[in-house]
């Protein structure tokens, strides 16, 4: 495919927006931050600010790559993993919020040691660290790398290493607080980008109806054929939902924006708004997957030329835009790339900060803790920069890879949260247990698939379980490990009732409300309940639009 040369305005609109985020983390850097709030920006974040930055820090350049990739290979169900989201959202701001800001902790681990023992912590700490590392990082650097590269030319390394240093910059200057106020503008520049190539490309197909019959049948269901190797309808109906509570209600790039804010209210308002924006990406970073193909299919795009699922968002920003917007979608891709480097960034500072160096030395002073949290950023940095040239070894529908990934990872995590506040009985034994095991079945799973694309099994039980689709093995780890901390709790002692204390709603109310951001409101709290019944309603609308 021929390049072209970015116009004056492209390139003018893209500085523009480094100049706005770059003011931000410097405008924080002004600030005081030698002390912990550098992690949680203070506790003072309201709600609009946490829903932007639940969404912004989720959705990266991956999001566009990949959404759009399996909407023109597969059609919109790969959006079950986007709409699944809006109620885990719900679940993270009315059963897992409470929990988290009544308790008082920076970190999920730190969560997991006051519900379980230290070996949780350590073992979440570890995990998670290690994951942002190998499977987050790595996926958003080949993502932007296949981008810069198809539209301005930029080659892996030179994008990578540009986009890396820029995000490390603002993140260790500013901290938490210039993290979620650049990603509430980064919300603004991703969304209109997304909005603005979708309805170009609806244009130029010649509307929706046009599009629906230039596309295969079953592209508008959300539910596929058992027999659909990527996302068959018996996966979809229950394993984003494993995945997503993990993901949206364990993980810490997540959860520290609700963290952050002022009180619960506006955790649960936060939640309640980035549930809202989660319906958007079906129609803006899928549906151009399902343009792409029709514009193939009416000649209008590449014809003769079959694309590959990574190229496709890129390649409709290269041949329907004019000058001018392609600055647009490019700032737009990279907003999202950025906020979610600088999530990824933060709250792996924050975990090395808190559950490593606090642990290791708890004498520390704030100011030295905060020094500590930088440096790791730092060398954050460098490990990413190291890590590219392993990157473009990833799958071709970069969003399956990256799911299939965290369903090896997610499904004992979120078991044992889940247990953790629903059940009082579940104890330290049960967890490290279920989370050691879960471990090291989603690792043999993992290691086994990738053996058998070279070398294939002959074994019929082993080549079932390496084919299996990766939703329907999350399920099935999800429910073994269930199972097995039932049976490991009652087996072994109960923990203490004071250790319980405000961490399972059996014993919600023993907690100290002394700090402002634990109360809640009546009025604010028959607000977003109205809110959360409309968003539900919202969802069911469109399942059965889309069934």
């Amino acid at each position: 495919m021929e390049n072209f040369s970015f116009g004056f305005w492209d390139y003018a609109i893209i500085g523009v927006y480094f100049v706005i985020i770059f003011a931000i983390g410097f405008y924080f850097a002004r600030k005081e931050r030698n002390t912990t709030e550098y992690f949680l920006a203070g506790r003072h974040v309201g709600w609009f600010a946490v829903g932007a930055s639940l969404f912004a820090s989720n959705i990266s350049t991956e999001h566009f790559i990949g959404l759009s990739g399996s909407g023109y290979t597969s059609g919109i169900a790969v959006g079950n993993f986007e709409w699944s989201a809006s109620v885990c959202l719900l679940f993270l701001g009315w059963v897992f919020v409470p929990f988290y800001l009544k308790s008082g902790v920076f970190t999920m681990p730190e969560f997991l040691e006051r519900r379980f023992s230290a070996s949780s912590r350590w073992y979440l700490s570890t995990v998670s660290i290690v994951a942002y590392i190998l499977t987050k990082i790595s996926v958003h650097l080949f993502a932007a790398g296949i981008l810069l590269h198809l539209v301005m030319g930029w080659d892996l390394y030179t994008s990578s290493i540009f986009l890396v240093v820029a995000t490390g910059l603002y993140t260790i200057l500013g901290g938490m607080s210039a993290v979620i106020y650049t990603e509430l503008i980064q919300t603004f520049i991703l969304l209109t980008g997304a909005i603005v190539l979708t309805l170009i490309g609806l244009h130029r197909v010649g509307g929706w109806h046009e599009l629906v019959s230039h596309v295969p049948d079953g592209y508008f269901s959300m539910f596929k054929p058992v027999s659909d190797p990527d996302f068959p309808w018996t996966g979809v109906i229950i394993a984003p939902f494993v995945v997503g509570i993990w993901y949206w209600c364990t993980d810490q790039s997540i959860v520290q924006r609700v963290l952050a804010a002022k009180n619960i209210d506006h955790a649960k308002t936060g939640t309640i708004m980035a549930g809202f924006l989660k319906i958007l990406p079906v129609f803006i970073l899928v549906l151009p997957g399902l343009i792409a193909y029709a514009l193939q299919q009416k000649g209008l795009l590449l014809p003769g030329k079959t694309l590959h699922p990574n190229d496709v968002y890129p390649v409709l920003i290269k041949y329907l835009l004019p000058a001018g917007f392609r600055g647009l979608i490019v700032a737009s891709l990279l907003a999202a790339l950025l906020a979610s480097l600088a999530a990824c960034f933060n709250s792996t500072s924050t975990l090395m900060t808190i559950d490593v160096y606090k642990k290791w030395k708890p004498e520390a002073s704030e100011r030295q803790q905060v020094n500590f949290g930088r440096l790791a950023t730092v060398v954050l940095v460098f490990i990413s920069i190291a890590w590219v040239p392993l990157v473009n070894s990833l799958s071709d529908q970069l969003y399956v890879y990256l799911q299939s990934v965290q369903a090896y990872l997610s499904p004992p995590i979120a078991c044992v949260f889940l247990l953790g506040l629903l059940w009082p009985k579940a104890n330290a034994r049960g967890a490290s247990i279920v989370l050691w095991t879960g471990f090291v079945l989603g690792l043999l799973r993992f290691v086994l698939e990738v053996i058998h694309k070279t070398h294939p099994f002959t074994d019929p039980f082993i080549r079932t379980m390496v084919t299996m689709n990766f939703m329907h093995f999350a399920i099935l780890l999800f429910a073994f490990s269930l199972v097995l901390m039932m049976i490991v709790s009652v087996l072994t002692p109960a923990p203490a009732q004071e250790k319980l204390n405000g961490l399972t709603f059996r014993y919600a109310g023993h907690v100290d409300l002394s700090e402002s951001y634990k109360v809640e409101s009546a009025s604010r709290r028959k607000r977003n309940i109205i809110a959360s019944c409309i968003l539900v309603i919202l969802l069911l609308i469109l399942y059965a639009l889309f069934f």
